[in-house]
Parts: C-alpha cells; structure tokens; sequence
C-alpha cells in the first residue's frame, strides 16, 4: 500500500542524518495538530498515567525509539525492532527483562512489519536477518549511496544482517514492481523466498505483488512472474484491490494475503506458484464497487488462523477445528471508537477456492470492549496483533493501548484485559516465545507481551494468562529480577520522532 507524502518529520537527534522535510498534506495515523501537541508534551515532560486491567502488570519499560514493529528470532533469543530512526536488537534470553545489544542507525518509513528470517549455511553457521520494507524513504550511514526519498518514489527491500546482534548492519537490498509496505518469508526458519505486501500499481484495478528471491542473500532478486513479456512482472492477488498489506503463513503452510479486497489464503507449498484456496468474496471487499459491509471500511491489516493443521471442510466453526482466521481490520482515519477498525474472526468454511468461502463471525471495535475511555476524536483503530495458544489475543489499538481479548468462543469475543497509557500510540503488541535450553524458539508462547510504541518505545507485560496457574509471575525461569519502571514521566529524550503523514485512499 502506498503512502502519501507526510507533511513533516519532527526528528529529535535522528542518527548523523540531517533532519527530513517533505511537502504534501499533514496528517500522522490521526491528525497533524494531535501529533504536534503529543509531541510538545513529551518535550516538556508529560505526566503519563498508566491504566491496566488487574490480570496485567507492567515489568519493563525500554524508551528512546519511536516504536513501529518488531519480531523474534527462531534460533536465538533476539528480539528486533524497526523505530523511525533505527533498527535495534535485544537480547530476550531473559523476557521480562530485555537487554540491548545492539543498534543501527536508519531512518525509514514505514517498515510497518520487521519480519526475522533465518537461513542453516552449514552445521556451524545461521545466517539471521531482519527485513526492512521501503514505503517512502530509508537511509543508514553504513550505505550512504542507497537513499530512499518520496522523489525517487521506489519500493525496495533492505536486508539486515542480524547474525551478530551486536552489529546489525544492510547486507543487500533489491528493487520492487510493487509495495513493500510488509515484506514476509514464506518460511521464516528457511526463508528463500518473501512476499510484498502489493498494491495495483503496475495495473490499476489489478492488485499484484512481488515474490523476492532471497537464496543469495548478498544479491536478493525480485521473481519474474512471466519471463516472455518485457521487465520483471509481479504476481496476481485479489486481496489487494486497490492495496495489499500483510502476509501471515499458519502452521499449515498457508498463506493468508490481507488487503483492501479482503482476506484471501493461498497454497504456498510451490512460493513460486501460489494458488488461492479460499478468499471473504464481498464480505471482506472494500474495493469493489458499492462495497458497504462494515468488516472492511478499509483494509484487512493482518491475520492468523490458530491450530490450521486440524481443517476439517464444512466443520463448526471453532479454534479446536482449526477453521477460524483472526483478522484485525485497520481504518484509523474513523475518529469514532465504535466504528473505527475492530478486530474480527471468521469461518473458514472450505480450501476449495469457491467465492466467499470465508465467512464473518463476530468483531468487536474498542469501545466494545469497554476497557477504555473513549473521548471524542481518539485515534483508536486496531493494528497489530498475536495469537496465544490460551485462545488469547494481544492487539494494539493505536491510543487504545494494548488490549487482551478471549477468542476461544470465536463467535463472541470478550476481553480479558488491558494496559493504557494517557498519551501513546500501540503500534504492534506480541507474545514473547518460549525458548529452549539449546535457545531455538518453540510453538509454545510465554505469557509475556511486548508492545511496540510509536511514543513510548518498547513496553513488556505479564499477563495472568488462564489455565498456566501462574497469575502475573513470569511463566519463564529468569536469572535476574525484572527490571519494573514506572513510566509515568517521560521527556523529548524519548521520543526520537513523531511522523506526520496519510495513506492513500481510493474510491
């Protein structure tokens, strides 16, 4: 999906880089005059108040990045996260208590979605990178002669290497025919190959992406969809309509395309020949012609489809079938918390590739959970969000903060929980996972949540997650005492950069 361009960029000490100002409208996942006062406050020193349900505690505060996204490493216990102004790593072999270990100075918009890969080059060697998708611009001192503008208006993808997390650094990157607003591998633990988010860019009114090659990773290659026709071209998807946004590939090997035209799963068994399963038809369609559905008033942000091994075509609709996709739909322009982006579950009824194979369930926005207070003009669509075996759902609500809601009835989602901040924006909240003894990543999920934020940086939170009869105590073993913060003042220090800008809607 591509974005406008912003208006400004309010940058405090942004690397060695010269501050960035661009022209075009104003406005900042909400409007320029929130974003400028959230930011003068910060500058001053703000008071914050914290608010969280009794279930959730805060255990460790880390500011000085502006927050967008962030994933875990498979074979090590490393958390990395993407920020307006680096990319940083952490080492998570204690949870609640991250540490930094390493940083790297890189002003990018948006990289909505750092996502790990890892690759086995011999029985002694992994190669571990993030993933940083171009939208707009990036720029790092270490490859000073690749600089991304809104002029340039290219798409790429940068590859960090993270083999040594003390030194992350760009390895290589590789142009796009299309958005690179999320980049995904298809295996995370293998990754040869990763999917764009997409947009209709070469075809208005035909959403198409870009399948990257990523088996050299000193020089990733963007996959050419039809080699008789002159220039690299992308691949088809109907779930972009007018812009795609995420890929999420389940345990069963498939492959979930969220967009403007929905929710759509793919068989992704040959990365380079996918082929569409089942799709939500008009349901989920915010692009086709006098679509009015109120599951998707603009775009299906991400997804998961919890136990997918257990499908059972036509099956009832539930968790233990294998059958329900959990999608957030994002549409932040909506100042009204009843309307403005909700989280939602849906039947997956058949892998057929009939129309309309997806049903909707239920949804619920953020002035139904009833956790929040909800003041006129908040800015509180649903974002990101992570799956907990529990049958838990950790979902960042933008000013909602990070809310905890109960999937395991999916036809009537009900919260669990919460943790607020008075001013905040929750870009992306997960579950830290379980490493074992040897450090690689199992299936099963702490019962710990890391929430990425644009203002705040990086918050942790333990979570009384049912059935582990552990309350708020770390359901991992730590060799050190978390580190609690308080929170609760926070100065221009820690705000690093406060990025005004608007998507591009279409008609």
């Amino acid at each position: 999906m591509r974005l406008a361009t912003p208006a400004r960029i309010l940058t405090v000490g942004i690397l060695a880089l010269a501050p960035v100002t661009l022209g075009g409208a104003a406005h900042a996942h909400g409007d320029r005059d929130r974003a400028e006062r959230l930011s003068q406050m910060y500058d001053a020193g703000l008071t914050v108040p914290f608010v969280a349900s009794p279930n959730v505690r805060l255990a460790a505060a880390r500011p000085g990045s502006a927050g967008v996204s962030g994933c875990f490493l498979h074979s090590a216990p490393y958390f990395v996260m993407s920020g307006l102004s680096d990319v940083t790593v952490y080492d998570v072999s204690n949870p609640v208590s991250p540490r930094k270990v390493g940083s790297m100075p890189s002003a990018q918009f948006e990289n909505e979605a750092m996502n790990c890969g890892e690759r086995n080059v011999s029985r002694t060697r992994t190669d571990r990178f993030a993933m940083i998708g171009v939208d707009l611009y990036q720029a790092s001192p270490d490859d000073l002669e690749h600089v991304n503008t809104p002029a340039t208006g290219d798409y790429e993808l940068v590859i960090v290497d993270v083999s040594d997390p003390t030194s992350p650094h760009v390895r290589s990157r590789v142009a796009a025919t299309t958005s690179t607003h999320t980049v995904t591998c298809i295996d995370g633990t293998d990754c040869r190959y990763a999917y764009s988010a997409g947009d209709d860019s070469e075809v208005p009114g035909q959403g198409s992406f870009s399948v990257f090659d990523l088996t050299d990773l000193d020089h990733p290659v963007e996959v050419d969809s039809d080699p008789a026709t002159s220039g690299t071209q992308p691949f088809r998807s109907d779930a972009v309509g007018w812009g795609g946004h995420k890929w999420n590939v389940d345990e069963a090997g498939y492959a979930t395309h969220t967009g403007a035209g929905g929710s759509y799963i793919y068989d992704v068994s040959d990365p380079l020949h996918p082929r569409e399963v089942a799709n939500t038809g008009a349901a989920g369609d915010s692009a086709r012609e006098g679509s009015v559905n109120h599951y998707n008033d603009f775009i299906h942000h991400n997804s998961y489809r919890p136990n997918a091994k257990a499908f059972r075509a036509d099956a009832p609709p539930s968790l233990a079938n294998g059958n329900i996709l959990l999608v957030t739909e994002e549409d932040y322009e909506d100042p009204d918390c009843s309307t403005a982006g909700s989280f939602q579950t849906w039947h997956v009824k058949r892998l057929d590739g009939s129309d309309g194979s997806i049903v909707p369930l239920a949804k619920v926005e953020l002035a139904d959970l009833g956790t929040h207070p909800i003041p006129v003009g908040t800015f509180c669509s649903s974002h990101w969000f992570d799956y907990h075996p529990s049958g838990i759902v950790a979902v960042g609500f933008y000013g909602g903060g990070t809310q905890l809601i109960d999937v395991t009835d999916p036809t009537a989602p009900v919260s669990h929980g919460y943790a607020s901040w008075g001013a905040s924006e929750v870009w992306d909240s997960m579950w830290a996972p379980v490493y074992n003894s040897k450090g690689i990543a199992t299936a099963k999920r702490t019962n710990i949540v890391y929430s990425v934020d644009l203002v705040r940086g990086l918050d942790v939170y333990v979570v009384d997650v049912p059935g582990d009869g552990l309350g708020t105590v770390p359901s991992v073993a730590v060799g050190t005492s978390p580190a609690v913060a308080s929170g609760v003042v926070v100065g221009g220090s820690a705000v690093v950069a406060l990025l005004l800008h608007r998507r591009r809607r279409r008609a």
